[in-house]
């Protein structure tokens, strides 16, 4: 009854526009449309951004006729998650309601979700953030692809999977690594980093938000040129004919030509690059792809991230071993590539890498 219960808020909420990933511009034509001061919208963006209210009844600054004024046709536009699930090594998977640019969140019986995973680790905490209902890239080893693609988040419902979060001020990082493909819905996941780093929001540095890609032509470059954020690109195969039977995208932007577009920034200081790369046994962990991976990124300042692959049904792909896995990591950094084992986390509630899919919750 619970759940019911939120999703009916969530629907009623819905009614109204939501304030929650405006920039200080769209405030400013909202309020100055609705009669109010110009600079009203700096003290919304206050309340939004840097204390975080729930309501506009709490921007208690703003007179009791103006608060009237902007509840009359908006909302904060906060929802709480709906489920959530707890791993024995800490992690938590939460389940959210949202609204996508599709519009099926307003069709009878059409109700969708994301999942967002928090990780605690000592004294850090990463949020791994959903940026798609689904995904389109479809690649072989993810669950995500398997549920298709079901439209993109709006700014507020990427910025509520952090807002609305019990652990938000313990947060230390934020990764768009959960549910989508970040370059396919990159107007919003640009706006919720500004919102993130600028001055009037979060006030982040962009060293503590990744964004991740498969590496997609045109969106690519436009993110490295728009935002200071870092990159993490999924790789997990050096070589192309592989590359594009694991993943389709493979075809409209190829490794190579991702890691050619990369050679021309700067990485060296503040920003980092890293590459994913999920090990499949006997299949891109032994020393032949060391090699390639070495001669593919000859030249640019680096880190890869080498996870194991987690099953998912219907796919038969083998999971790499700690042997074979060590050993290619040894040979990556006995070459001059920084890299590491992530440790898998979340996979007793299918919140590891590879396992988000909300395709069951969506009617």
């Amino acid at each position: 009854m619970v759940f019911f219960s939120l999703i009916r808020n969530f629907a009623l909420m819905l009614a109204k526009k939501r304030l929650l990933g405006m920039t200080p511009t769209e405030l400013k034509d909202i309020v100055v449309d609705l009669g109010m001061p110009a600079f009203t919208a700096k003290q919304i963006a206050q309340w939004l951004y840097e204390k975080h209210v729930h309501s506009i009844e709490e921007m208690t600054n703003l007179s009791k006729q103006n608060r009237q004024r902007l509840s009359e046709a908006y909302e904060v536009g906060i929802m709480a998650p709906v489920d959530c699930q707890h791993s024995k090594d800490g992690t938590i998977k939460y389940l959210f309601p949202v609204e996508t640019d599709k519009g099926q969140q307003s069709k009878a019986n059409s109700t969708h979700f994301v999942e967002t995973v928090f990780i605690p680790d000592h004294d850090r905490a990463t949020l791994c953030v959903s940026c798609q209902v689904g995904c389109k890239m479809n690649c072989l080893f993810c669950q995500t692809g398997k549920q298709g693609w079901n439209g993109n988040l709006t700014v507020a419902d990427i910025l509520n999977q952090i807002h609305a979060l019990p652990e938000r001020d313990a947060l230390t990082n934020i990764v768009f690594m959960g549910q989508g493909e970040p370059m396919d819905n990159l107007d919003a996941v640009l706006q919720a980093c500004e919102i993130l780093t600028a001055p009037w929001g979060h006030q982040w540095s962009p060293k503590r938000i990744t964004v991740s890609s498969v590496g997609v032509r045109g969106r690519l470059k436009r993110f490295l040129d728009e935002s200071d954020c870092h990159i993490a690109i999924s790789m997990h195969s050096p070589l192309h004919e592989q590359r594009q039977q694991l993943m389709p995208a493979e075809k409209a932007m190829s490794i190579a030509e991702t890691v050619e577009l990369l050679k021309q920034y700067d990485f060296t200081h503040q920003r980092r690059c890293s590459f994913e790369y999920i090990c499949f046994g006997g299949l891109n962990d032994s020393p032949v792809y060391g090699r390639e991976i070495v001669k593919l990124l000859e030249g640019l300042e680096c880190r890869v991230n080498l996870i194991r692959f987690h099953e998912i049904p219907d796919v038969d792909l083998p999971s790499s071993n700690e042997k074979r896995m060590e050993a290619l990591r040894d040979y990556l950094t006995h070459h001059g590539i920084t890299t590491t084992i992530r440790a898998s986390r979340g996979q007793d509630i299918l919140a590891a890498c590879g396992l988000l899919s909300t395709a069951k919750q969506s009617q």
